[in-house]
């Protein structure tokens, strides 16, 4: 022991104690998903307090030199019998009462579940030094590392650190009625047992109307259970406000529902309101379950929700190699979801998997904040099957489940949610988020880290064809944009049952007048047929600004592809707005083919014989009595007029701008909206909006062309060397770094997002010689190239696709299928299992690839 002494000694210095703030990671291996539930444990290194497992420590501490790590391994607990008196001594495992996390009554944490040891272990030799092995080394040695070892132990770690810690989901309001709810006296009186809906007869779910005393039946839930809406529909004809749950009602307390304020309440009068119609809360028993325990249970069974995921057959679990499950972090099953399919096409697997080695080599001292690290180590957890294990049964007993559950172990992939969420303000959250959006998300965060070598977005990366025709002049104009999704248009009006669709309108409103339960929903049959002509077809643009008429007129747009990807994403536009706003969902089914050949959609340029439309702006929007040419700003000079005076102001069409602000824009985007589009009405500027409103200078000031500042700004500019340095030091010119800080008011962040969002721009700003941009370089250049596309035919195969349940992209859930090896695969978080009837018809996102011939 005075060897393990004397090389503690040594190492003292380096061994630090955690301070507020300290990243400590004892949950997670920063390059792979190891725990300390993990075989081998997990070893946090007590300097930085990167965490580590058994096959990566010793990379660790041969790259950083450090020796004393902080080695934490828990052992699942025999499970107990949930049985008062089993004799065991402690007390029976208790049901959640509260839909809360984190506090009495609530959801329980599971460490109770595991025995947990803990050591210091010193490298190369790992020798192990145990907390009563401190107790006989020296003072300072034994009081600094046993400060270390508690320090660590107490401390949040990083994942912990992330996630809500408390919620309570039961705190209840007073209902403003209460104190003052009128009860009528027709001599009502509730037996104590015995109850019915009045309507119906329903025996179960039935409530009394505080004000009156008559029962009914509750809300019907979203599958098809509950009650049939008659205590709602009694609350819209008599406007009775509260109601008490009959078979809740105890002496502590009953379960209210207020329908005018739409919330479960308090109501501190309740004792003197139910006695009004002969109810004694002291003798009262609960026979029902609350609404609380409901959506408690409801919580608990949020992985056997039945919708699209198969829940009808009892389907085989997969293990192995690119059949690993990934663990829900608490509505994170869009990026579960998107990254199952990522991981399937072969650019992300080569750029990332293929190449781990290269890339854990090259990682910074701190791989939890490297993009390229945690990337490969989340494919490399996918693909290698090293997690790919049975979830331990949580029944109790031995006896394995005669029912195959498909639940793995899987990975949860909090550090790499972290990392491409940090900043954003939605993907930062613990909220449900949109796939579509998340996988522009991560594909604009690969992008960024790709600038230099192989970029796998190139994969879904195509070029859009867009030929406008004035209609007037019959002459064209061709542009091309950059995009990677199709989104696809859903033609309700070209439903094949219609009529079935109508009959079902009719017999929900009947049942809606006469208080009858609803009829069943019938989904809307589209065909992809329909979706693609509606795609295709021409667009017609009011109020176009005509370079050859000029003038306003008429033009038709249409779409094409200029080039095909080598996997093309499909988005089914099911979520819309109603005409209130408010989003909503399409029930609709697609009969989206196995195969799809896009060829005659490609497009073609200018047509023989075809005349483009002049290369001319639209008239200057300058003041009347303000001449354009040759004006001078304060920097300006007799042989430059480049630079306009900073005091010129634009003529914005008053009536389009008031338009826009009145929806809430911010004023200066509505300025540039009318700018950008030549003042040529509201459509065109709200199209403007609609395109630029993730633009980091969505809301910065109106720069006017040849000008360096906002109109009414002073031309002198000052910006942080600090932050030049920074940009330039990723590969930019300073003139590039200038633009993005111009841009975004001098914010580093707000810059750094901006440059990257305006790459094709940027590349027509290379720096010459002589450290002028190539546009104030003498002479001309040839233009830049545009963006890096694959092109080939255009006939695909399907081979994933995911899919949404709920009323809207902001809740509900997601699961994706992958078809491997001729096998349809359904990944739903943890689950992995093979499909027997995958609902391509419902789903939201769709994944081809090129079929080679």
């Amino acid at each position: 022991m005075a060897e393990v002494s004397e090389v503690l000694m040594s190492v003292l210095s380096t061994i630090r104690v955690p301070r507020p703030g300290d990243r400590v990671h004892k949950d997670e291996c920063a390059l792979s998903f190891s725990s300390p539930e993990s075989e081998g444990g997990l070893y946090v290194c007590m300097n930085s307090f990167l965490g580590f497992g058994s096959q990566y420590v010793d990379r660790h501490h041969t790259r950083s030199g450090q020796r004393a790590y902080l080695h934490i391994s828990r052992t699942r607990k025999a499970p107990k019998e949930d049985d008062e008196n089993s004799g065991s001594g402690d007390p029976p495992k208790k049901k959640p009462t509260r839909l809360a996390i984190g506090i009495e009554g609530g959801f329980n944490v599971e460490q109770e579940q595991y025995e947990e040891e803990v050591k210091v272990v010193l490298f190369p030799d790992r020798q192990e030094v145990t907390s009563d092995d401190l107790a006989t080394m020296p003072d300072v040695v034994r009081e600094r590392v046993s400060l270390a070892m508690a320090g660590l132990m107490s401390a949040d770690s990083v994942s912990h650190a992330l996630q809500v810690q408390q919620w309570d989901g039961e705190l209840r309001a007073e209902s403003r009625h209460a104190v003052e709810l009128k009860q009528l006296n027709n001599g009502t009186k509730i037996p104590p047992s015995g109850w019915r809906c009045e309507v119906c007869d329903l025996q179960e779910n039935l409530w009394m109307n505080l004000s009156d005393g008559r029962v009914f039946c509750g809300r019907r839930y979203f599958d098809g259970s509950g009650g049939n809406n008659h205590a709602l529909l009694h609350f819209q004809q008599t406007g009775h406000p509260l109601a008490v749950k009959l078979g809740t009602i105890t002496p502590d307390g009953a379960d209210v529902y207020s329908y005018d304020e739409d919330d479960m309440v308090l109501d501190p009068k309740l004792p003197e309101h139910l006695s009004h119609f002969g109810i004694d809360m002291m003798t009262m028993e609960k026979t029902e379950h609350t609404m609380t325990e409901l959506e408690i249970a409801v919580n608990q069974r949020v992985g056997e929700w039945e919708v699209i995921q198969e829940s009808g057959a009892t389907l085989r679990p997969l293990s192995g190699p690119g059949l690993t499950g990934m663990k829900n972090l608490g509505n994170s099953c869009y990026l579960n979801s998107v990254m199952q399919v990522l991981f399937t096409v072969p650019d992300f697997q080569s750029k990332y998997v293929s190449n781990i080695d290269k890339i854990f080599n090259e990682a910074p001292s701190d791989p939890t904040q490297d993009f390229k690290t945690q990337v490969a180590k989340l494919g490399y957890g996918l693909l290698s099957g090293e997690y790919s294990k049975p979830a331990p049964d949580p029944g109790e007993g031995s006896e394995p489940s005669s029912e195959p559950r498909g639940d793995q172990v899987g990975i949860a992939a909090r550090m790499f949610k972290a990392l491409v969420g940090r900043g954003h303000p939605e993907f930062s959250t613990n909220r449900q988020q949109d796939a579509q959006e998340f996988l522009l998300h991560f594909i604009n965060m690969v992008e960024r880290n790709c600038r230099s070598g192989v970029n796998p977005s190139e994969a879904f990366r195509f070029l859009v064809e867009e030929r406008i025709v004035c209609q007037q002049s019959q002459k064209a104009k061709y542009t091309q944009r950059v995009d990677y999704i199709l989104q696809l248009p859903v033609p309700m009006d070209q439903a094949t049952n219609t009529e079935e669709l109508q009959e079902a309108e009719r017999r929900r409103e009947e049942a809606d007048s006469s208080g009858a339960p609803p009829p069943a929903p019938v989904r809307a049959c589209i065909p992809f047929t329909a979706c693609m002509a509606a795609l295709s077809e021409p667009e017609t643009l009011t109020d176009f600004w005509s370079s050859a008429a000029q003038a306003k007129t008429t033009a038709t747009k249409t779409t094409r592809f200029a080039s095909f990807p080598d996997h093309m994403v499909i988005q089914v536009k099911k979520f819309t707005f109603g005409q209130d706003w408010v989003p909503k969902k399409l029930d609709v089914s697609i009969d989206v083919p196995d195969t799809l050949d896009l060829t005659a959609l490609r497009g073609t340029g200018q047509q023989p014989g075809e005349e483009l439309l002049p290369e001319v702006a639209p008239p200057p929007l300058m003041t009347p009595d303000v001449e354009v040419k040759g004006i001078l700003g304060s920097h300006g000079n007799e042989e430059d007029d480049s630079l306009y005076s900073p005091l010129l102001s634009p003529v914005l069409d008053d009536s389009t701008l008031s338009q826009l602000c009145e929806m809430g824009f911010p004023l200066e985007a509505c300025r540039k909206a009318v700018y950008y589009t030549g003042n040529t009405g509201i459509d065109a500027a709200m199209n403007w909006v609609m395109g630029h409103m993730d633009d980091p200078d969505f809301s910065a000031p109106l720069v006017l062309p040849g000008t360096s500042s906002a109109p009414g700004t002073t031309p002198t500019e000052s910006f942080s060397e600090e932050h030049l340095a920074t940009i330039v030091s990723m590969g930019f010119s300073r003139d590039q770094a200038t633009r993005a800080l111009r841009a975004t008011s001098n914010v580093l962040e707000r810059a750094v997002d901006w440059i990257f969002s305006h790459l094709d721009d940027l590349e027509s700003m290379e720096v010459s010689e002589g450290g002028r941009s190539a546009a104030e370089s003498e002479g001309s250049r040839e233009p830049p190239p545009g963006p890096k596309v694959r092109d080939g035919p255009g006939k695909y195969e399907l081979f994933a696709f995911i899919s949404h349940m709920g009323t809207s992209t902001m809740c509900g859930h997601y699961v994706c299928h992958i078809k491997k090896d001729q096998q349809w695969i359904i990944f739903n978080d943890q689950k992995v299992c093979a499909s027997e009837k995958p609902p391509k018809d419902l789903g939201y996102l769709y994944f081809y690839r090129r079929v080679t011939e």
